[in-house]
């Protein structure tokens, strides 16, 4: 299978087609088979393509790359567990403990976390309550 970047003549129109082989594509081409999506033009070109080759050095970068972010994942995964000891989890009703903590309606010995629309912490900022938002990585080990 070979994947070619087309380009319609007519409407300037860029996708994306696969072909068993680059004879396929000729002896479509030439039967006048290939069309546009756009505007069912005949006129289709292949594009410049760079061959995509898989190295050495790729392979390193894909390495380190999944190397950082084991390392990033590990570090959430750290805070996670000093939020779940030191904080009281309050779930969907996080905006409405925040501000009963913030207008003095209750006391809290500890600080709480829990789940909040973006909306509802754009309100809750607007309103002098300090969050914060971090990365939250479900637990898959039930």
């Amino acid at each position: 299978m070979i994947k070619y970047k087309l380009n319609c003549k007519d409407c300037n129109l860029l996708f994306d087609s696969w072909f068993s082989s680059s004879q396929e594509f000729e002896k479509l081409k030439k039967k006048n088979f290939l069309v546009c999506l756009n505007c069912n033009s005949k006129k289709i070109e292949k594009t410049l393509m760079a061959p995509k080759l898989i190295s050495k050095s790729s392979d390193k970068y894909l390495d380190a790359k999944n190397l950082k972010f084991s390392k990033i994942n590990k570090k959430v995964k750290e805070y996670q567990k000093f939020i779940k000891k030191n904080f009281e989890y309050v779930g969907e009703n996080f905006a409405y403990e925040a501000r009963s903590i913030h207008y003095k309606d209750k006391k809290s010995e500890k600080g709480i976390f829990g789940k909040a629309s973006n909306e509802e912490i754009k309100e809750l900022r607007e309103e002098g309550i300090e969050t914060e938002t971090i990365p939250w990585i479900e637990d898959k080990n039930n």
